[in-house]
């Protein structure tokens, strides 16, 4: 066993991508970032309409970029891992890809919701695979998709980067555990599920666990990033792999990883199928070793990205951190919207949309760049408390304190108001949690830093060791938003 060493962590969003060393020792993890580069969606003209893809070739070009500065940097790493965001995929034929994935927003998939729930309804649905009714969810993808009679093999976005990278074809089962066809009870791909998104036999290829080996670089991308190591099957969802690497110390914990959405929720060892986590539209998804994320898909951040680049498509610069001042120091009060209403799903004047629902649901709307930015803070963590409330109810579990990881957990104001609006706790950080998640389920795969055989609790103990979240208590008192604070919503 080794007791130190240095692995690669892909780790791609739906904004960006970046690869990261991890460095790994008994006393902690390092991480050195190597490539940062965009990501986001391209839209091609298909027929009569405007469709939303990714451009995952020139995301696996920055991805091999990525690696060869990697192995510049650091010639002797022992391992690669790679997570993506969740439900899409390419499809091939002949082991050559059939066009660009489409993107989850691409409205496209919409069309494939009513198919399906002529062969299970909503609530047959649930109780095979447990997840949260979302249109975009990879089963309503895969019966809206017209290439799908000319597969052979679809793989998950991070699933197709490792066979480009290894030749190796496989389902890592947390990713797979989004996509609806996954048996939440069984965690094995469900028949009865394959059927009803219409798959053809063969599509899906073999499931594999967190900690597996998928294999070694091929020669020639071997040759192309200028060394060699293992890949790595991690959490490839990549909320699987922030969950790891939650600094928690009290077992009685909520997370949120805070990004474009907001994953809320809590770590179960089994799923919960009731008909009160179905009408609740909770969802469970897999979790590295066996664990149960139950959890809602809140919106995120992407409200607030949004905004900016419709003020700076305006000919404005936006300096953020002066925005966020401004909305810190917002004393009137601001409307509460419903952060899960589909207006705000697909890219746009985000500000004009979110004056309109104020207008239609009798609220005044924000006056100012930083009552908007106030009044989405507002809404998401009125929307993470409700949900935490609804988590509580239908599982019982004593929530004691709230991790905000990702992103989200810079966004001082949003973790201040998430602790007013919960009455809890907010431990905030790690930023790259996903990434840290990644690198340690691969540190203990490959036996560094005395990690092999560790539990789940001894990877996060590892964590709290080597960052340190800031702490954010409930206050007394807030600003007063237009709706009551705790008012229940449909998030």
């Amino acid at each position: 066993m080794t007791n130190s060493g240095t692995v690669a962590a892909v780790d791609l969003g739906a904004t960006s991508g970046r690869v990261i060393l991890g460095h790994v020792d008994t006393t902690g993890v390092r991480m050195e970032h190597v490539a940062r580069f965009p990501n986001g969606p391209v839209t091609l003209h298909e027929h009569d309409r405007e469709a939303l893809h990714w451009d995952v070739v020139e995301l696996y070009r920055q991805v091999t970029e990525g690696l060869r500065r990697a192995f510049t940097a650091h010639p002797a790493i022992a391992s690669i891992g790679i997570d993506s965001w969740a439900v899409d995929y390419g499809l091939l034929r002949g082991g050559r890809l059939l066009g660009l994935p489409s993107h989850y927003r691409d409205a496209r998939h919409e069309q494939g919701v009513a198919p399906v729930h002529e062969r299970l309804d909503a609530t047959a649905l649930y109780a095979r695979n447990g997840l949260q009714h979302l249109p975009f969810n990879t089963l309503f993808q895969f019966a809206a998709d017209p290439s799908l009679r000319l597969a052979q093999r679809a793989l998950l976005v991070p699933d197709l980067l490792g066979y480009w990278l290894t030749g190796v074809e496989a389902a890592e089962r947390t990713n797979a555990s989004t996509t609806g066809v996954l048996n939440a009870t069984t965690r094995g791909w469900d028949p009865a599920l394959r059927a009803a998104a219409g798959l053809p036999s063969g599509l899906l290829p073999t499931l594999r666990d967190p900690g597996d080996r998928l294999g070694p670089l091929l020669p020639a991308v071997a040759d192309a990033v200028g060394g060699t190591a293992p890949v790595t099957l991690v959490g490839s969802h990549d909320t699987a792999s922030a969950v790891v690497a939650v600094p928690a110390t009290d077992p009685e914990f909520a997370y949120i990883s805070s990004g474009t959405w907001s994953l809320v929720g809590v770590e179960l060892d089994a799923p919960v199928l009731s008909d009160a986590a179905r009408e609740a539209n909770c969802t469970n998804e897999g979790g590295v070793d066996g664990r149960v994320r139950f959890l809602k898909n809140v919106s995120g951040l992407w409200l607030l990205s949004e905004s900016v680049r419709t003020w700076e498509r305006g000919g404005d610069a936006v300096d953020l951190e002066a925005l966020l001042a401004a909305a810190a120091a917002v004393t009137a009060p601001v409307p509460v919207f419903n952060v899960a209403d589909d207006v705000f799903t697909a890219p746009g004047d985000m500000p004009a949309r979110i004056a309109a629902w104020c207008g239609d649901h009798g609220l005044a709307a924000p006056a100012s760049r930083a009552e908007t930015v106030r009044s989405i803070l507002e809404s998401l963590a009125t929307a993470y408390a409700d949900t935490l409330d609804t988590i509580r109810s239908i599982t019982g579990k004593d929530i004691r304190q709230v991790h905000i990881v990702g992103g989200g957990s810079q966004n001082r104001l949003l973790c201040q108001l998430t602790a007013d609006r919960t009455g809890l706790p907010v431990l905030a950080g790690p930023v790259e949690a996903t990434a840290l998640g990644n690198v340690l389920v691969q540190a203990r795969a490959v036996g560094l830093g005395g990690l092999g055989g560790a539990s789940l609790e001894a990877l996060r103990a590892m964590v709290a060791r080597s960052v340190d979240p800031v702490r954010y208590s409930p206050r007394s008192a807030h600003t007063t938003p237009q709706s009551p604070p705790r008012r229940r919503m449909s998030v």
